[in-house]
């Protein structure tokens, strides 16, 4: 009974690093492949040759991409917006979540509030409205035309929300009993007790800024202020048929192709998510977890 009882749990556990190892492959395919692309010549890309190993091996679409000033400049752009957006995000997040996490017993309101809440999600005033209340506002052509208008995030409120329920009460009330004020049990207690939460709502908040490019294209207008995603959403492949390009250019350009540069664009800025990811990793699992707790 014994020895069927560990067969059957070895079982279970091999079974389920198969699944996960067969989950990572599929996860990883389409990054190797877009890589592979990326590095291989126009004629091998069109030709259909590349798998997950570069053919002809050449640094054409990466040379094209960084050799223009504006991709620095949009790159910089990117990461202000991440910066000022996150944290405008991570603050108002926070402070919306804690009062909705009380019962009505501290919070008398809440419900009115969390129906508020809930009904932006379900509908809105849609795009025009909303780009005539930015140019209304005069913030077309800035920063705050990018990060203002998805300040207030009613998923990650919702998701943050839960995981303060899961905090247990006996500790507010230990501190109360004890003189705390509110801001000081805030600032103190569940602060500190929030970071996995925190850092799961700060992962979404950088991906979602990191990847926005639909609201540059409306509210942006100067080329020196559009943000990264929106500079490569703009770029062609059909690149410069200027007559005074010199030969050497000439012979650059014809190296890359759509399938090519696409796939270095598209490689580039997965680079900054790959490397912020892992340090917010061990906190993601965590906070949805302990974030579903309670509804």
């Amino acid at each position: 009974m014994v020895r069927t009882k560990r067969f059957s749990d070895l079982f279970i556990t091999i079974f389920a690093y198969t699944i996960c190892i067969i989950m990572a492959f599929l996860c990883l395919v389409p990054i190797i492949h877009t890589i592979a692309v990326s590095l291989s010549s126009k004629s091998a890309a069109s030709a259909g040759m590349v798998s997950f190993w570069p053919v002809d091996f050449t640094l054409a679409s990466y040379t094209e991409i960084i050799k223009d000033d504006q991709f620095f400049r949009s790159f910089m752009n990117s990461i202000y917006r991440v910066l000022l957006g996150g944290a405008i995000n991570l603050v108002l997040i926070v402070l919306s979540a804690y009062p909705l996490s009380k019962s009505t017993k501290y919070f008398p309101q809440k419900n009115i509030y969390m129906c508020f809440f809930v009904f932006t999600m379900l509908f809105s005033g849609g795009l025009i409205p909303s780009y005539l209340l930015v140019s209304k506002l005069k913030l077309l052509d800035t920063i705050w035309a990018l990060v203002l208008p998805g300040a207030v995030n009613v998923y990650n409120i919702i998701l943050f929300m839960n995981f303060l329920k899961g905090l247990p009460e006996e500790l507010e009330e230990s501190a109360r009993i004890d003189g705390a004020s509110t801001f000081v049990i805030f600032l103190k207690i569940i602060l500190p007790l929030s970071v996995p939460g925190i850092a799961t709502v700060a992962l979404f908040t950088i991906i979602g800024h990191w990847n926005a490019f639909f609201d540059g294209i409306i509210y942006i207008n100067s080329q020196e202020k559009v943000p990264l995603q929106t500079y490569i959403q703009q770029l062609t492949t059909e690149i410069r048929s200027d007559t005074l390009l010199t030969p050497e250019e000439r012979a650059r350009i014809n190296e890359v192709s759509s399938l090519t540069f696409n796939a270095a664009k598209v490689f580039v800025t997965m680079i900054p998510v790959l490397i912020v990811y892992p340090f917010l990793q061990k906190y993601f699992v965590t906070g949805l977890v302990m974030g579903s707790v309670k509804g």
